[in-house]
């Protein structure tokens, strides 16, 4: 088979597996984006309120049903779907009514929350945006489900593509591919939220560094640019950190390169510095000019559960504070099980294997790592805050066993010269 067919075999695959969770992987988050996906097409506050709402409540119905269908004491008692349903639907549309009664209609979210909280996705038009057309064609159901899986299929492709241009073999590219399917950043890529946009924007912005690291500068650095742009329209603090850490990475690698006299290698690092540094100043001034909100305004957020309290006098020092608690329990849980460290042990060995596009692997996953420490709450769902940090095993990993793999497709009769060029 060729290459291309074994990629779109793992795409099928994976997304025939998804069939098993249809419904189910929303968060609450999801309403937000949601409600907004439907308002950009059209729908009045109440119509999207209803979707959004049925939608909500029927994946906390068919989870319920679930958990009950294996529960060791009321397994054998009736579906609990209809009530499920019922006391949720009654929960939702009481917040929402509240909400719409305040003379709370403008924007594109529907008032699930306190408005302070809605501005927050109100900056957020591009998952919504992405959402639209499946929406529409698919309804709201199935058009999120299949959302999922195109982005999700689209990031471990990209993985592919990464590996590829850095001369990886054919196995080895698709092992980055099926590692993104597998990991955790599969499993949340295929959550209704915008962090699988995430993950695929970052990835390309990567398969950028990896492109203009070959001699292709300038398509390398438009696709970072590119990249770089779309983020911001998801999430435009995901813009900044990964704007910031590519320039810092690529400006590293460039002054490295001049210092030893390799001047003509120093136009790849540069022109994603360049890029990366445009993309930093891009993202802090449009955010002014459309003001969205402040870093004090996440802060207030956290401190405050979503705004349910009043505001705190002493912000930065309680934010400290925790920020210390947090990364000292987190490492608590990691040391208990070590499976994620160690797969980050592993993906920065493999990475730097590659030293120059290592740095900017590294810079890349360190974004999730400043995520996290902007969100330093325990608490949220399956470390989906730091997930860009796999990011680093679904490209390390391969590097890592390349050697083993080439050595066993390869044999050393044949094709040297093939072997000599993957190097």
């Amino acid at each position: 088979m060729r290459p291309r067919a074994w990629v779109l075999l793992l795409a099928g695959v994976f997304a025939l597996l998804q069939l098993a969770n249809v419904t189910g992987r929303d968060t609450p988050d999801t309403k937000n984006y949601l409600s907004y996906a439907l308002s950009l097409r059209g729908d009045s506050k109440r119509e999207a309120a209803a979707a959004t709402i049925d939608y909500a409540c029927a994946g906390k119905a068919a989870i319920a049903a679930r958990n009950q269908r294996v529960h060791v004491v009321r397994f054998h008692r009736p579906d609990p779907t209809a009530r499920v349903m019922a006391e949720c639907r009654a929960a939702e549309w009481r917040t929402v009514q509240a909400g719409l009664r305040a003379g709370r209609t403008g924007g594109h979210t529907v008032p699930f929350m306190p408005e302070r909280f809605m501005r927050i996705f109100e900056a957020r038009p591009g998952y919504p945006a992405l959402l639209v057309p499946f929406v529409s064609v698919f309804g709201v159901t199935w058009g999120l489900w299949t959302a999922s899986v195109v982005i999700t299929v689209a990031g471990g492709m990209l993985a592919f593509l990464v590996l590829r241009t850095l001369r990886a073999s054919v196995p080895v590219a698709l092992t980055g591919q099926a590692l993104f399917y597998v990991l955790p950043c599969g499993a949340t890529a295929m959550r209704p939220m915008t962090e699988g946009l995430l993950l695929t924007l970052t990835l390309a912005a990567v398969w950028g560094c990896a492109l203009a690291l070959d001699g292709r500068v300038r398509a390398g650095a438009w696709l970072v640019g590119g990249s770089l742009v779309a983020l911001f329209t998801v999430k435009h603090s995901q813009a900044l950190f990964l704007g910031a850490c590519l320039a810092g990475a690529g400006a590293v690698l460039a002054v490295r390169r001049w210092r030893r006299g390799r001047y003509a290698d120093c136009r790849g690092p540069m022109a994603v510095a360049v890029a990366g540094c445009c993309g930093v100043v891009g993202t802090l001034l449009a955010a002014r000019v459309l003001h969205y909100p402040s870093e004090s305004e996440s802060l207030q957020d956290l401190l405050t559960a979503h705004f349910s309290r009043p505001d705190r006098a002493r912000p930065w020092a309680e934010f400290l504070h925790l920020q210390g608690n947090f990364w000292v329990e987190w490492l608590r849980r990691q040391l208990w099980e070590p499976l994620f460290v160690s797969l980050l042990a592993a993906g920065a060995w493999g990475a730097l294997r590659r030293r120059a596009f290592g740095a900017f692997l590294l810079a890349a996953a360190f974004t999730g790592i400043l995520t996290q420490a902007g969100h330093p709450d325990i608490n949220i769902w399956g470390g989906r805050l730091i997930v860009l940090v796999w990011l680093l095993p679904v490209l390390g990993v391969p590097l890592l066993l390349e050697p083993a793999v080439r050595g066993q497709v390869l044999l050393p009769s044949q094709d040297s010269g093939r072997a000599h060029s993957m190097r």
